[in-house]
């Protein structure tokens, strides 16, 4: 197993916890068993829903179909899997803007690393 931990900003707020409590029950759902997969199996290839995003440390869950959303997560020691961002996707490919914001929030992590 390994432990799921999203990402709070230096203000002590959560963006991953926000974007949750927004969603519709539905997605809601979804979002809840990508993170278990991600407590299961970690960033592994046994998870069908996850994709490394090229260049950069960052894994990407996908929930397909009408929801179409994101999960930008990282490894970081001991087993550990920090969710860094969360969104809807709206294109073909993952936006530049939200590649940003994770790599923004990854290299600002010092609790883990």
């Amino acid at each position: 197993m390994y432990k799921i931990v999203y990402y709070t900003s230096p203000s002590g707020k959560s963006p991953i916890k926000e974007f949750i409590n927004r969603s519709e029950a539905r997605l809601r759902r979804k979002i809840v068993r990508q993170i278990d997969y991600l407590e299961e199996f970690g960033l592994t290839v046994q998870n069908r829903y996850l994709r490394k995003l090229s260049g950069t440390p960052l894994w990407e869950s996908r929930i397909l179909g009408g929801d179409n959303t994101r999960i930008i997560s990282v490894a970081v020691i001991e087993k550990t899997v920090v969710v860094l961002h969360i969104f809807k996707k709206k294109s073909n490919k993952t936006p530049p803007g939200d590649i940003k914001i994770s790599l923004q929030r990854y290299k600002g992590l010092t609790k883990y690393t």
